[in-house]
């Protein structure tokens, strides 16, 4: 699969390249960024080439990776879709339901596949764990912490997507990815801003019965920062089992599952559509911290 690079920022330098460029089944062949002379220099550092236009890109490779804010990478997918590329996409899928929504028609209208980063998703231990619960009857609730330490650090993470949408849109996709799959999709949601800076407290109510809250923010002290998913119910208690590996390996296994997706035209469980799922529910909250309706059922 001849595959192409869309942006040039810290994700994009430190995971996507190295992971696209070190995958012996794909052929990455170029990189474009709003910053050309970025994309140069990314480019040049993996051997390949760097792109002035997009469209460019798009014609001459079969996929696309997307490292870029979420209104860049709503926009960016649905042309490339059109064009007839397979997408690579980053968590969040979009920052609105209505940028989301027009990812996902792309995608059907094309016949080409999708897969969004969900980085728990494809690392070996939390991806077993998770199908594991899912099996498992009888959750009573469950509790996600999802604590970083971007903006009370030196981060390069600390852009201006991230600061104007916040831990709820940059780890909530994160959290939502491990729940969903295995206490079913979300009915109603309740969402306050308690804590110093982003931190975030949401409340969901499972189709399955079962209730569960996230702790969500960017503003932790560096001692406190990580994550943590406990689940609670009749089988007793179940805790998220911690990685061995960082962003690169797991982001080959999303290029795979890619490769899956488009060879067999089975869609993958993280596929643009589920994206979308995890983008209402984001909105469904963030509309309640904005003063909006007490309850919303994200749909």
């Amino acid at each position: 699969m001849r595959i192409g690079l869309l942006g040039t920022g810290p994700w994009a330098q430190m995971a996507h390249a190295p992971a696209l460029s070190g995958h012996g089944e794909l052929d990455f062949v170029g990189v474009w960024g709003r910053r050309p002379e970025a994309a140069k220099e990314l480019a040049q550092r993996h051997g390949v080439r760097a792109y002035e236009e997009a469209d460019e890109l798009f014609a001459d490779v079969d996929a696309v990776a997307v490292a870029l804010p979420p209104e860049v990478q709503a926009a960016l997918a649905v042309r490339a879709a059109r064009a007839g590329c397979h997408l690579l996409l980053d968590k969040p899928l979009a920052p609105t339901v209505r940028l989301g929504r027009a990812v996902v028609e792309a995608v059907e209208a094309a016949g080409v596949a999708s897969v969004v980063f969900f980085t728990t998703r494809f690392q070996p231990e939390p991806r077993a764990w998770i199908e594991e619960q899912a099996a498992v009857p009888g959750w009573f609730t469950g509790r996600a912490q999802w604590l970083g330490a971007v903006f009370s650090g030196e981060s390069p993470f600390a852009t201006p997507w991230r600061r104007e949408k916040g831990a709820l849109w940059d780890v909530g996709p994160h959290a939502l990815s491990v729940l969903l799959p295995v206490l079913g999709d979300v009915r109603r949601v309740t969402a306050a801003a308690y804590g110093p800076g982003d931190t975030v407290h949401v409340v969901l109510d499972h189709a399955g019965g079962a209730s569960s809250t996230l702790t969500l923010s960017l503003t932790a002290p560096p001692a406190a920062a990580g994550s943590a998913v406990e689940l609670r119910g009749e089988a007793g208690v179940a805790l998220l089992p911690e990685s061995s590996e960082g962003a690169v390996p797991a982001l080959r296994r999303a290029a795979d599952a890619l490769r899956t997706a488009a060879r067999t035209g089975r869609p993958h469980a993280c596929d643009a559509a589920f994206g979308l799922r995890v983008t209402e529910i984001l909105a469904a909250a963030q509309e309640l911290l904005d003063g909006g309706p007490r309850h919303s059922s994200g749909h």
